[in-house]
């Protein structure tokens, strides 16, 4: 059985994973992580790569209703994941915590990646606006009352 504390790590590298899936740094952040799980074999690598990358891309896709349920689906995952790696190899647990402690520096802050955007903006008369993010975006344009 894992010790809890290595069972621990495990849970806040399945979180910290997640949630960079949805930042600009996902791509450092899967290649750390594919290269911890594949354990030195390039093949075993580039599997735990696309897994990855199948992984964010669901999570991106998930609808608003989703998103969490998605997120959820995949911790669980990831965290089983890295448990199998600590169970057989408990010596990783180092590399695991500098892959936590890598991911959670690229995080926005507050630790927490947004996976969407909602904007809501009104404007009236003769102003204009640029509105930027990703998701859904609300633009009012009338004249004054």
């Amino acid at each position: 059985m894992l010790l809890e504390a290595l069972s621990a790590l495990a849970a806040a590298a399945g979180g910290a994973l997640v949630q960079a899936m949805a930042t600009d740094a996902w791509q450092d952040c899967r290649e750390r992580a594919a290269r911890l799980l594949g354990r030195g074999d390039p093949q075993e690598e580039a599997r735990q790569e696309a897994r990855l990358e199948r992984a964010r891309e669901e999570l991106t896709a998930a609808g608003d209703d989703d998103t969490e349920q998605a997120a959820a689906r995949h911790e669980a995952a990831w965290r089983t994941r890295f448990e199998d790696l600590l169970e057989d190899a408990p010596e990783r647990a180092e590399q695991l915590r500098e892959l936590v402690a890598f991911v959670q520096d690229r995080l926005p802050a507050g630790g927490v990646a947004a996976a969407q955007v909602t904007v809501h903006a009104t404007a009236s008369g003769q102003a204009q606006q640029a509105v930027q993010g990703q998701g859904e975006q609300h633009n009012t344009f009338q004249a004054p009352r």
